[in-house]
């Protein structure tokens, strides 16, 4: 990546991971409960589902085990667990599952349908999870949005490839456009998020 072009599925999953792991550094003590974009999860629970993802689509590369819980049904209990360092591991795992995938293949395993996509696909599918994880858990705590026009663009191109089986289990369905929308209101209305969403 370079001058702010983010080109790569490579560099979309770096800037979308970098994104995930500053939206959850900004969590106060007291914020793990706030309700998020994701109306029936909270911080704690977007976090979970987040981390378990990363999981997902690292074993889907590696054929090592996926995560230990499913990710779409998160407890929202992480008594005695360090939040940055539960993402850490999943960020790490995911990051070096991707550093190992052959970027010249044809396809690569992923954990989504049609669960198999060409290595920039994957990279920046992976990327896209985390990258909208962050902006639900940045406005939940009453954060900027963690996603700059530079990462929304190749994340909309990637959203428009996989997106639409994944509704609505994944995404809920996409909101009208605006004629206001910046890059980044068009990535998230597309995903089913109101850009100027807040708690109350």
């Amino acid at each position: 990546m370079s001058d702010g072009v983010i080109s790569s599925g490579w560099d979309v999953l770096d800037a979308s991971h970098e994104a995930l792991r500053t939206a959850v550094r900004a969590v106060p003590a007291d914020g793990w409960h706030l309700p998020t974009p994701c109306a029936a999860w909270n911080v704690t629970q977007v976090l979970q589902h987040a981390v378990g993802d990363q999981i997902g689509y690292a074993a889907a590369l590696t054929g090592e085990p996926g995560p230990d819980f499913d990710p779409f049904a998160p407890s929202g209990d992480m008594e005695g667990v360090d939040p940055a360092a539960f993402l850490e591991d999943a960020l790490a795992r995911a990051a070096k599952a991707w550093a190992g995938a052959d970027r010249d293949a044809d396809e690569v395993p992923v954990p989504v349908p049609p669960h198999r996509l060409s290595p920039w696909s994957g990279a920046a599918a992976c990327g896209l999870d985390a990258a909208v994880h962050a902006w639900d858990i940045a406005v939940a705590t009453g954060r900027p949005s963690p996603l700059p026009p530079e990462l929304a663009r190749p994340l909309l191109k990637i959203a428009r490839e996989i997106v639409e089986p994944l509704r609505p289990r994944a995404y809920t369905a996409a909101l009208a456009p605006e004629q206001s929308d910046d890059d980044v209101a068009v990535l998230l209305r597309y995903l089913g998020r109101d850009p100027h969403w807040s708690a109350s």
